[in-house]
């Protein structure tokens, strides 16, 4: 007889989802888990992510949870023989500017007391005591972050940047990994000690102790589960999944694209950091191509001034030949599907975006190859860019969504902070920032909704 009740049921199976079950079974001893979603696991959203991560943020808190998710993935790293491809060239941020008195400010608010130990000024040309990051090996790397304001330095260390950037900020601790083979190694650990996947949607949830799920399946038909605790980790179905318990989420969703394509024409080094052009910018079309944009009201912003924070890496490691560009433009609200609303013109957009901080780029103008990647996926945020990790209203829920284009990185502090508060555990002193409680504290909520929101 199939198995109907589970001590904890987990809503969602991408890498916040897995995370959760992970460290309840790794760190808890909770193995009677149902993970329910209604495709393969890792096959929505954390299939789309940029794979990335990064200890720079604007705040403490935010700074002490990724640096703790980093601590994790470095263990995991460890014990798996670097399974996940874990590397660190770090988050180069780039700006025409030589005026960062701004960013250095959110520099000292994210690092605090230790922003004196961590920063490392290079005015000169030699900058002898700058370690170029020319290995993509993670350990031994220097913590903290690296400021070049020399443009002869810069020039050296990052040939194919634009002769105008002036000054680099260069976030050590920061890298990407293989975020599908990190939902692997903690999907084995939850199949080893006997969690069990159940496929489907979920149509309702009745929140009486426990708590009955009605699932509906597209092959196997309908069924019910129960379960004495709950965690909602369905990425932008999320809000879906907490109206099922009679409570509104404040999260929202905007849609976000990416490209990853052959490097044929060897545009960017392959030991070239996550690289993000912090700079607005007017897109440089062709003058027939801008003036066509300007005659058609839909496509007119194209031509406008556009935000910074557009993004370039090489993908596939230092013997692979593909790069990604990134760019989270969109702004606009919208309900999450299944299909993926891709727009045909991204491609080229970001492209053009892009060769503005690597003008090599430029060579593809017009010319993508037929196997370049178009995907996107949803970023699910609250107004001020920080998770919601922690209880719902209805006794035995919990929630683990809202990690914007930062999923890949927070999964295992997201994880493990949930599956604490799961448990009954010691929760760290960043817990109650994540959770609803913060926006109980109102000079909190406005420093956030007056500061940098981190998105990217």
């Amino acid at each position: 007889m199939k198995k109907t009740h589970f001590e904890v049921a987990v809503v969602g199976c991408g890498s916040i989802g897995l995370a959760s079950a992970y460290y309840l079974a790794r760190n808890h001893g909770i193995h009677d888990i149902a993970l329910i979603d209604s495709g393969q696991p890792m096959a929505f959203t954390s299939a789309q992510s940029g794979e990335n991560y990064r200890n720079w943020w604007p705040h403490p808190s935010m700074v002490a949870f990724t640096n703790r998710s980093i601590d994790l993935l470095e263990e995991i790293a460890l014990q798996t023989d670097n399974r996940i491809n874990m590397n660190r060239r770090g988050y180069a941020l780039a700006t025409r500017s030589d005026d960062i008195g701004a960013l250095v400010k959110q520099l000292h608010e994210g690092l605090g007391e230790d922003a004196a130990r961590l920063l490392r000024y290079h005015d000169d040309a030699q900058a002898s005591h700058y370690e170029r990051p020319l290995q993509a090996k993670w350990q031994g790397v220097r913590e903290g972050v690296d400021i070049l304001r020399n443009q002869d330095l810069i020039r050296t260390v990052f040939p194919s940047y634009a002769e105008d950037i002036q000054s680099i900020i260069h976030i050590r601790r920061g890298g990407d990994i293989s975020g599908q083979q990190l939902g692997m190694v903690m999907l084995e650990h939850l199949k080893s000690v006997g969690a069990q996947r159940i496929s489907g949607v979920v149509k309702g949830i009745r929140a009486d102790a426990p708590f009955t799920l009605e699932i509906h399946d597209e092959e196997s038909g309908s069924m019910q589960i129960t379960a004495d605790k709950l965690i909602n980790a369905a990425g932008p179905f999320a809000a879906d999944i907490a109206e099922m318990l009679g409570q509104q989420l404040p999260v929202f969703n905007t849609f976000q694209q990416k490209i990853a394509f052959e490097d044929r024409a060897n545009a960017i080094p392959r030991d070239m950091p996550f690289s993000i052009d912090l700079d607005e910018q007017q897109i440089d079309w062709l003058p027939d191509e801008r003036e066509l944009l300007l005659e058609e009201p839909d496509f007119a912003w194209l031509a406008e001034t556009m935000p910074g924070a557009i993004h370039c890496r090489p993908d596939g490691g230092d013997n692979g030949s593909w790069i990604k560009l990134g760019w989270a433009y969109n702004d606009k609200h919208a309900a999450p599907s299944r299909d993926l609303p891709l727009d045909d013109n991204f491609p080229e957009v970001v492209l053009h975006g892009a060769a503005r901080l690597n003008p090599s780029l430029k060579a593809y103008y017009g010319q993508l190859p037929r196997s370049m990647h178009h995907y996107g996926g949803w970023y699910t945020m609250t107004e001020e860019n920080w998770p919601l990790i922690g209880p719902m209203e209805a006794d035995g829920a919990f929630m683990n969504c809202a990690m914007s284009g930062f999923g890949t990185m927070s999964a295992c502090g997201a994880g493990e902070l949930c599956a604490a508060w799961v448990a009954g555990a010691e929760l760290p002193g960043y817990a109650d920032d994540f959770s609803l409680a913060r926006r109980d504290d109102a000079a909190l909520m406005q420093l956030l909704h007056a500061g940098s929101k981190g998105i990217l």
